[in-house]
């Protein structure tokens, strides 16, 4: 996988039914303990709330995720939460649900249904960006080739990492992964290039 989709910044929402109020919040998240982190300051500021109930999912695979029911019957809380989490093809992401119960029960379907409607509602308030896998590609030209090499890192939009002129110029550029041959290609032409391997970044 080559990209993924996550939020930019924190969104939320309200969703009344049947007397019981929904707040529910979505954060963008890069790991477990921070997601646990916001679940505990939600919790703290809503402490007066009959249930705190989340959901995240974490990583550029989409491999690691957890939800929780916080005392409402088991898979009516945090299950639809992470539903609308992976139905939007997100990740890096928590969503929490705070309720405040109006008095009024709503059974194991209008909770699942609650819990998804508010889920949704913070998500589809929030905006959200598509990042992209990096690799890196050494860069080696001569002085006189400098010109043409760096015109074409701009017409790529390439983001140089390093840079070292001596005898000659060399220069360690981040490149997206869907890119590279392409960027290896135009590189060449003014270069020599060489891949050395897959950076950690994501952007």
């Amino acid at each position: 996988m080559d990209s993924y989709v996550t939020l930019t910044a924190l969104a939320s929402a309200r969703y009344t039914v049947k007397m019981s109020r929904f707040l529910s919040f979505a954060f963008p998240v890069t790991t477990e303990a921070e997601a646990k982190a916001l679940v505990k300051k939600v919790g703290n500021d809503y402490h007066d709330a009959r249930h705190v109930c989340w959901a995240y999912m974490l990583g550029y695979d989409r491999s690691r995720w957890q939800s929780n029911d916080n005392g409402e019957p088991s898979g009516t809380a945090g299950k639809p939460i992470l539903g609308q989490i992976n139905s939007l093809g997100l990740t890096d992401v928590l969503v929490v649900v705070v309720r405040y119960f109006g008095g009024i029960k709503l059974g194991t379907g209008g909770l699942i249904e609650a819990y998804r409607t508010a889920a949704r509602m913070a998500l589809e308030e929030a905006q959200t960006e598509e990042r992209h896998a990096q690799g890196q590609l050494a860069v080696i030209c001569s002085y006189i080739s400098l010109n043409a090499v760096m015109s074409a890192i701009k017409a790529l939009n390439l983001k140089i990492i390093s840079q070292d002129f001596d005898n000659t110029c060399r220069l360690i550029l981040s490149v997206r992964l869907d890119h590279l041959d392409e960027a290896e290609r135009r590189l060449s032409e003014a270069a020599t290039v060489e891949r050395i391997g897959d950076s950690d970044a994501w952007v």
